[in-house]
């Protein structure tokens, strides 16, 4: 610089702060946007989804889609064809089908959710304080569902259903108790491994209780299988009522039912000469089980923590296993 020039100044502006860290918030909001993505993008969600979302419709609404009572008996009308008057047809009471279909899905969809919640309460419940607190209650609890599961389940879903009077509250039951073992496994497994994990020593270090450690820590960690396998077991539920009625030990006449109406059509007579009495209840069946069967299937994917969580945290596009 020159003698007697002014000096020129320079200014230099501070370095942008750094970002924020992720807030935990933000990590689930984005955990739910790539669910929901996978499963926007995944077929077997879309088809199961809206093949659930059909029979909840149709079960709400079922005053209103159908035009006939369910439990009317018009021996005039016995076995007539599907036709414009009776969408598809009569039984050999002259009941219409489509309104005991339509009314029968209210029986079904209602026995899968309220079965599987007595499930998800024994089931979580019984598997949390097993996989946490180990030892003779681990092992009494473990045995205990290990007879459970030891008989077919369709025997014991019968042995049950008869010792009891035949009802809806008998079925709920039922199904209810009986799928509560397997539920117990899945979550005692997923406890087992989470609880060795760093976030349950340090909270069982700052002297959580056992109780905050179990809700608080362990319960949401094994929220997604216990999701999986409820979604699951309300198609396994479904089948379990159809199969009760069908032998009489389910819902009682005049209640429509799936599998009561596929039983009073099992002669040969009606199956050679009016087949729709019992092909649109078993349709209507294998309908519920697969969307059920798909989405829960979509979900398993979805969920699959290899992709979820170090998307989430990354915020790295969505990837496929090869």
């Amino acid at each position: 610089m020159a003698i007697g020039a002014t000096p020129t100044v320079r200014y230099f502006s501070a370095p942008p702060p750094p970002p924020p860290p992720p807030t935990l918030r933000r990590e689930s909001n984005a955990v739910l946007i790539l669910l929901w993505r996978r499963l926007r993008a995944d077929a077997r969600a879309r088809l199961g989804l809206v093949t659930v979302t059909l029979l909840i419709l149709l079960a709400v609404l079922a005053p209103f889609v159908a035009r006939y009572s369910p439990t009317a008996i018009d021996l005039a009308g016995q076995l007539q064809h599907p036709s414009l008057t009776h969408w598809m047809g009569t039984d050999y009471q002259g009941r219409d089908v489509w309104a005991r279909i339509v009314y029968g899905a209210r029986i079904s969809l209602s026995v899968g959710v309220v079965s599987q919640a007595i499930a998800l309460m024994l089931g979580v419940t019984l598997g949390l304080v097993s996989g946490f607190y180990g030892r003779w209650i681990d092992e009494s609890i473990m045995r205990l569902a290990d007879i459970t599961l030891a008989f077919p389940t369709l025997l014991l879903l019968i042995a049950m259903a008869a010792a009891f009077q035949p009802s809806l509250s008998t079925v709920f039951i039922t199904i209810g108790v009986v799928g509560w073992a397997g539920m117990a496994r899945i979550v005692r497994g997923q406890v087992l491994v989470t609880r060795q994990l760093e976030f349950v020593q340090a909270a069982r270090a700052l002297g959580a209780t056992d109780r905050r450690i179990i809700v608080q820590h362990l319960l949401p960690n094994v929220i997604a299988p216990v999701i999986i396998a409820a979604t699951l077991g309300v198609a396994g539920a479904i089948m379990a009522e159809a199969a009760l009625s069908f032998l009489g030990l389910g819902v009682q006449p005049p209640t429509p039912s799936w599998g009561a109406m596929i039983a009073d059509a099992r002669d040969l007579l009606q199956l050679r000469t009016a087949p729709w009495t019992s092909v649109f209840p078993g349709l209507a069946i294998g309908a519920a089980v697969l969307g059920f069967n798909l989405l829960g299937d979509a979900l398993r994917d979805a969920l699959d923590p290899r992709f979820l969580m170090g998307a989430a945290a990354a915020g790295a596009p969505e990837t496929r296993p090869i």
